[in-house]
């Protein structure tokens, strides 16, 4: 018979009743400790490792008030609040027993039990303190993906091009409000990273960050996935599931690639955000929320608006403050800082110490970056990890066929970002011959959203 993997300690003066309870838990229950004297207590539960403790409430003779074991329930709730406590009584009263589950107290049982009603007992009090190590690590497990991700040391390399600088002003008088931020540019600007330290610098940096790629979920999909699901709400629906929104709450939740949300579901996300509220998929519970917003898109949302293609109450409410940011080759200057900047990170993980030979750093800056801050990573690591001898040379940079001639960009700085963003994808199709997962992960997009694309331009 399978054990559950739980530690019980109880504490009663009777002998008698202590060996028979531990004869018994012990085919149930991997660990049972026994203790006589309460005042043990404090020694045993700073050493032993405990889950359940199962305390008397009387200890002296002909005394039946159960203070004292009122007293040792409040000491075990203080010295460790974790631990499931279950009282025991050979005298049934009513106002003690509600006093004590006041006290911190999980369950009241009756001497002399029913060893299957203790069992039971027991069972349901190891469940709980389960669910409770388990919600404990979850929160450790975000804590630390929060610090790892928003430490001391922001993911954001400004450099100090004067376009960028701007941005950082904006950013940094905007990020402490709870102002809606509609972050917009070129793919591979740096978007996410920007949300990223928005978040950082925020009153909610301590709470949970969010991402939804809107770009990449299906339209069947995107009510269950933004505001979660009731079981039996479809087929697949196996049990109650809360949306991104809900795991947001207290945080932000930032919405990337907004548009490319299809226009049918525009609406439901614009009552979610004035409402502040969502129901589940198969519920009619309204749900409140409590999010600060960010989104992000390449697409040109006024001239959506104008076509009818995005709505323009959503716009409105999305981007109380709104953010361009700059492409690489206008942002020339600060290519040097970045470069160094991924080198030395990319050294770091591949355990290299390379660096650029200054024919690398010319072709470097004469490049024109159509796939910007993005594509300048992808190149450094695939360089690193490809050049032989302690240097990166030009031609392991692969540059020649998108090099711009001295003083002209590689693509007309006059395109809107949706004509760029057609060249783009063709460009990288033509490179990799039709192979969509190889030019999706170039674009850095997954092969859903490069299809949607496609169809969007005709592609």
């Amino acid at each position: 018979m399978k054990k559950f993997p739980a530690s019980i300690l109880i504490v009663d003066d009777d002998l008698d009743i202590l060996v028979s309870a531990r004869i018994f838990l012990k085919q149930h229950f991997q660990t049972v400790h026994i203790c006589q004297d309460p005042k043990e207590l404090h020694s045993l539960i700073t050493t032993l490792e405990t889950d359940i403790v199962m305390l008397d409430m009387n200890y002296r003779k002909g005394t039946n008030d159960g203070r004292e074991g009122l007293y040792w329930l409040k000491f075990l709730h203080e010295t460790d609040p974790s631990l499931i406590l279950i009282l025991m009584t050979a005298y049934g009263d009513v106002e003690l027993a509600v006093e004590c589950l006041k006290s911190g107290a999980t369950d009241f049982i009756l001497k002399p039990w029913n060893n299957e009603k203790l069992l039971a007992t027991l069972s349901a009090a190891w469940q709980l303190r389960a669910t409770g190590k388990k919600l404990q690590k979850a929160e450790q497990v975000q804590e630390t993906l929060q610090n790892d991700m928003l430490g001391s040391s922001s993911g954001l390399v400004t450099g100090s091009s004067k376009s960028m600088q701007g941005v950082i002003h904006t950013i940094r008088k905007a990020a402490p409000t709870d102002a809606n931020i509609l972050i917009l540019g070129e793919n591979g600007t740096g978007k996410q990273v920007v949300a990223s330290e928005i978040h950082r610098l925020s009153n909610r940096a301590s709470r949970v960050f969010i991402t939804v790629d809107l770009g990449a979920l299906h339209a069947n999909l995107f009510e269950s996935e933004l505001f979660g699901h009731a079981k039996g709400a479809f087929t697949d629906a196996r049990e109650d599931k809360a949306g991104r929104f809900e795991l947001a709450d207290g945080g932000t939740l930032f919405l990337d690639e907004i548009g490319n949300l299809p226009l049918q579901l525009q609406s439901k996300l614009l009552h979610a955000l004035q409402n502040r509220t969502i129901t589940r998929v198969g519920e009619t519970k309204e749900r409140k929320i409590d999010i600060r917003l960010i989104s992000a898109t390449n697409m040109p949302l006024q001239k959506m608006v104008h076509e009818g293609t995005f709505r323009e109450d959503l716009l409105f409410r999305i981007n109380t403050v709104e953010l361009m940011l700059p492409p690489l080759r206008e942002r020339a200057e600060d290519i040097p800082t970045l470069s160094a900047h991924f080198l030395g990170q990319l050294n770091n993980k591949y355990r290299k110490h390379l660096i650029l030979s200054k024919e690398a750093k010319d072709a470097i800056l004469k490049y024109g970056w159509p796939g910007n801050i993005r594509e300048l990573q992808h190149v450094i690591e695939r360089a690193l990890i490809m050049a032989e001898g302690d240097e990166i040379q030009e031609g392991d940079l692969h540059l020649s066929s998108g090099r711009k001639p001295e003083g002209e960009v590689a693509i007309s700085s006059g395109l809107d970002l949706g004509s760029m963003e057609q060249l783009l994808i063709k460009s990288a199709l033509e490179k990799h011959k039709g192979n969509i997962s190889k030019a999706a992960m170039e674009l850095g997009l997954t092969r859903a959203a490069l299809y949607r694309r496609m169809e969007k331009f005709g592609i």
